[in-house]
């Protein structure tokens, strides 16, 4: 995008806000307070200081001073949450030195346009995801909430294929890490300084020595004090398996969450989807990046649609057999911010609309310990809404409509 246009844009956003009001008021819009709940029609919703003050009918009285948004004919949500993001690339690289309003602008189009009121990002470069949000935090940037685990884990010799190139380019330091006391060492440095979770290469996609592909686990003890070293800390570990040895470096380690499905690895039974429940592992399935990845290497449709049967099953299974799923891009490693095609290929392996909002709201709230305040519309939790121009009881294409994203009482998103 020109950067004038992202300057354009960051002015739009930052003058949203208006005047200083005594409170917010939304009327007149059909509410989903839960995942679970039955629509409630003609809602009217106060907020003050940034949380939701009452949640009732028309009958409910607007006080005076309130700023009104009339939401007629419109759906309101909670605020949705994209578990797995990267701020890997331009303009985030060195946030703490970047324009504010370039960086706004940039999180208007990636993020909150869509709705996404919390991010995590589950690897970028160091300090760049903790410098974003401590000028989110300080009014400088507009944007959501940002959780990060900073630099990722790498098994040693195992940076991925992918980003090699890229951070020997950058100079950054190596992300590998030759043995559990300096994977421990450096997960307790990175959790210290602000990282909310730790993530593992349980699988890395590696070029072999006669310059094939293959992919280089790492080994389970590495990867369990990584973990342990976030559990200590009350934090989440998220490992990327790739294959089933990744797979089962994740389950012998003890991680809580799955960045990806592992479409390469065969199809998975009942039994091992139950087994991954069992363990308390969440799942993110991004399962638009099999197309992404597939379409970049020029493969034929029939194997990017057999990638998307195989991932699409992996999903289905772990939900049949209770799992929790999260929902998630990998916006930032790919250039698709859109997420419609994900909602539609969830829906696709099985998900109803009401499973979808679940992983957009409830689910991730309550994986990264923020239930109490985030992913319900009910009094005295955090004014985070969706406004969605359509019911997406009628067609998960709704997610992707968004007519108002609300962060903290505050609009942060109009088209």
């Amino acid at each position: 995008m020109h950067f004038l246009i992202l300057i354009m844009l960051a002015l739009c956003v930052g003058a949203t806000g208006g005047a200083q009001a005594a409170g917010l008021a939304l009327v007149g819009g059909k509410l989903y307070a839960s995942p679970d709940a039955a629509a409630a029609e003609r809602a009217t919703i106060l907020v003050e200081e940034g949380v939701i003050a009452a949640v009732g009918g028309p009958e409910l009285a607007v006080p005076e001073g309130y700023e009104v948004l009339d939401v007629s004919g419109q759906v309101v949500v909670a605020g949705f949450w994209n578990s797995h993001v990267h701020f890997l690339e331009e303009p985030y690289r060195q946030a703490a030195r970047k324009p504010a309003a370039g960086l706004s602008a940039a999180l208007a189009a990636h993020f909150t346009r869509w709705g996404f009121t919390t991010v995590f990002d589950v690897a970028s470069l160091p300090g760049d995801a903790i410098a974003l949000r401590k000028r989110i935090a300080l009014g400088e940037v507009i944007g959501p909430q940002i959780l990060t685990v900073d630099a990722p884990f790498f098994p040693d010799h195992g940076t991925p294929v992918y980003v090699k190139d890229l951070f020997a380019r950058l100079k950054v330091p190596t992300f590998e890490v030759k043995d559990a006391a300096a994977a421990r060492a450096r997960a307790a440095a990175q959790l210290g300084s602000g990282a909310d979770g730790v993530k593992v290469f349980a699988g890395a996609i590696v070029a072999g020595e006669d310059g094939g592909i293959g992919v280089l686990p790492m080994k389970v003890p590495i990867a369990r004090a990584v973990a342990a070293e976030a559990h200590k800390a009350g934090k989440p570990s998220f490992a990327h398996p790739t294959d089933f040895s990744g797979l089962q470096v994740a389950i012998d380690s003890g991680v809580d969450v799955l960045v990806h499905t592992t479409p390469n690895g065969g199809p998975w039974s009942a039994a091992f989807a139950k087994s991954l429940v069992a363990e308390d592992m969440a799942l993110i399935p991004t399962l638009t990046l099999v197309e992404v990845e597939a379409r970049r290497e020029g493969l034929p449709d029939a194997i990017l649609a057999r990638g998307v049967a195989a991932a699409s099953q992996q999903v289905k299974i772990f939900l049949e057999q209770g799992g929790q799923l999260l929902f998630g891009t990998d916006a930032g490693y790919t250039d698709v911010y859109d997420p419609l095609r994900e909602y539609q290929l969830m829906a696709a392996a099985g998900m109803d609309w009401r499973q979808i909002l679940a992983s957009l709201t409830t689910h991730p709230s309550k994986r990264f310990g923020q239930s109490h305040r985030k992913g319900r519309v009910v009094a005295g939790m955090d004014a985070d809404f969706v406004v969605l121009q359509v019911d997406p009881g009628t067609k998960v294409d709704a997610f992707a409509k968004v007519a108002l994203t609300i962060r903290a009482g505050r609009v942060i998103h109009r088209p």
